[in-house]
């Protein structure tokens, strides 16, 4: 994916994020929130590491973040800040849950900037990006804890709202976010979840 170098990745150089990508999850912060001191974050899709960084800060010392990457990850631990484990995982693995699970009890926020490698057909990856939205509503359903949220990068295409529908029995609200500093003409958007009701199924229709 190309570099964009414009307001936001200027801004993230001055503010040492490793990424633009930060304000994307910035924005959600400051307008719902979903971050709050001493909570456990997962981060999936981590790389280069500044939405695990930018949790780490929000959550603080007594907070949890786990950034979970195909890449290898590795960044100073700040001060003020919670700690953050790296681990080079593959979210598809048959044991990464039960794996988490032996360390930690659970998550409050699910954050998943994961996306396809893309292949130049608008379709393939789009279709690959409802595999990974798919996976992440199977990980939050192991893992996250009841009222807790879940953000999740998703690419928009034709079975982008049956996704969406297949969100909305597991939390209270679902909304569709496109941050300001996404380029305009991706097809990038986020799905922001709150409210988690463990115990429901994805594949449930609301009464």
């Amino acid at each position: 994916m190309r570099k964009v170098q414009d307001h936001y990745f200027h801004r993230a150089k001055q503010e040492n994020y490793p990424a633009r990508s930060v304000y994307k999850l910035e924005e959600v912060q400051k307008k719902y929130r979903i971050l709050r001191p001493g909570q456990r974050v997962l981060d999936l899709g981590c790389h280069p590491g500044s939405w695990s960084l930018y949790a780490a800060k929000a959550v603080g010392p007594g907070g949890t973040v786990v950034g979970v990457d195909l890449q290898g990850t590795e960044l100073p631990p700040q001060k003020d800040h919670a700690e953050i484990h790296w681990l080079c995982y593959d979210v598809y693995d048959a044991q990464f849950i039960a794996e988490l699970k032996k360390k930690w009890p659970g998550f409050h926020v699910l954050l998943s900037d994961m996306a396809p490698r893309t292949t130049g057909s608008q379709y393939a990856d789009h279709q690959q990006s409802m595999r990974l939205v798919r996976r992440v509503l199977e990980i939050a359903g192991r893992l996250l804890h009841e009222n807790g949220t879940l953000y999740c990068k998703a690419f928009q295409g034709g079975d982008f709202p049956a996704v969406v529908r297949e969100c909305r029995p597991l939390f209270q609200t679902v909304k569709v976010v496109k941050p300001g500093s996404s380029r305009k003409e991706s097809r990038e958007v986020f799905i922001l979840g709150r409210g988690f009701r463990p115990g429901r199924s994805a594949r449930e229709k609301k009464v």
